[in-house]
């Protein structure tokens, strides 16, 4: 299906069409190797395929090597085992107090109110986290208002997961009206991989419940390369900012993906020109099964350096690190603590 006809589409529509068989993803990419799909069907066991057809329609049809391809087809080097590399490498489990709750920050807290993604990144650091076991019913929002009672340092609260604008605007609506009524809660963060790889989740219902809430809206963004955003995704992007939502994005440090200077000015300038600041570009996370996007630290120094090299200072996201226990993220560059 061409790209127009994808924005055609309501967003829910291209929810529901996901891709999710490797053999189809390889074939509607003109790839055909025995050893990726065989990888590929592997891993996909552990961690299921899921990438919305209009993002697989900004890769390059007959690059094995397609930065984008890279970040979501299985690879049987998720199955090796390796010294670090765990399910839980945050240790949220200790911060996950209450169905849906983790508060792992004094003055913020984050609501994870699904487990489902419009995609699979191969890297994702919760790619293990028991979400059936923390999804919050409508019963356990009165536990999780009165536990907000209780921390008056909380003004802000982020909807994480999972993917919150995978729920529908009506749920969404809910989750905000019943934030809004705690009179503390001042901020409202939504950290969202979807407006990049399915923009029309952006629609006027949406931006709607954003503008017209008492809470201070930001949107954070995920995207790790220039070539995610096409001129529709960033059209997309600035009706958010023209509606004054204050939007920024943040990135995962990926190695054959965005590991090199040019590529990561490249995309902070994209993003620049759909007035999005780049945020935070995160080292990445030591979860089990993406090892093989790791990068060693003189490699990353390198890179960092030429980035702030290269950029406004605006323009260049904060290197960062989560360290489990931490109630703050880390920043890395020149920090004993990298």
């Amino acid at each position: 299906m061409n790209n127009l006809l994808y924005q055609e589409q309501n967003w829910q529509t291209q929810l529901s069409d996901l891709v999710t068989d490797p053999a189809e993803l390889l074939a509607l990419l003109k790839l055909s190797p025995q050893d990726l799909l065989s990888g590929a069907i592997l891993a996909s066991e552990q961690f299921k395929l899921r990438v919305p057809r209009d993002f697989v329609n900004k890769m390059q049809v007959g690059n094995p090597l397609d930065p984008l391809l890279l970040q979501v087809l299985p690879h049987h080097l998720e199955l090796e085992e390796h010294e670090g590399f765990v399910t839980d490498p945050l240790d949220e489990e200790a911060a996950n107090q209450i169905p849906g709750v983790l508060h792992k920050y004094k003055s913020r807290f984050l609501l994870t109110l699904t487990g489902a993604c419009a995609v699979h990144c191969r890297y994702c650091f919760r790619r293990h986290f028991p979400y059936q076991e923390n999804l919050p019913k409508n019963d356990d929002w009165i536990n999780i208002q009165n536990y907000l009672a209780t921390q008056p340092q909380i003004n802000e609260v982020i909807l994480s997961g999972g993917d919150p604008l995978t729920l529908t605007n009506r749920k969404l609506a809910l989750w905000i009206e019943r934030l809004e009524s705690i009179s503390h809660i001042k901020i409202l963060r939504i950290h969202s991989r979807v407006p990049i790889v399915i923009p029309n989740r952006i629609d006027d219902e949406f931006i709607s419940i954003l503008k017209n809430s008492r809470l201070r809206i930001i949107l954070v963004v995920h995207s790790n390369h220039a070539l995610e955003l096409d001129d529709y995704t960033c059209q997309k992007l600035l009706t958010l900012v023209n509606n004054n939502i204050l939007v920024l994005n943040q990135s995962v440090l990926l190695k054959g993906v965005n590991d090199d200077a040019d590529t990561l000015v490249e995309l902070s300038h994209r993003l620049f020109e759909a007035q999005v600041l780049p945020y935070y570009l995160h080292v990445l996370d030591k979860v089990k099964g993406a090892q093989h996007f790791d990068l060693n630290k003189n490699k990353i120094e390198d890179i960092y350096k030429n980035v702030l090299a290269d950029l406004p200072g605006y323009l260049v996201p904060k290197l960062v690190r989560e360290i489990a226990g931490e109630q703050n993220k880390t920043p890395l560059f020149g920090v004993a603590a990298f």
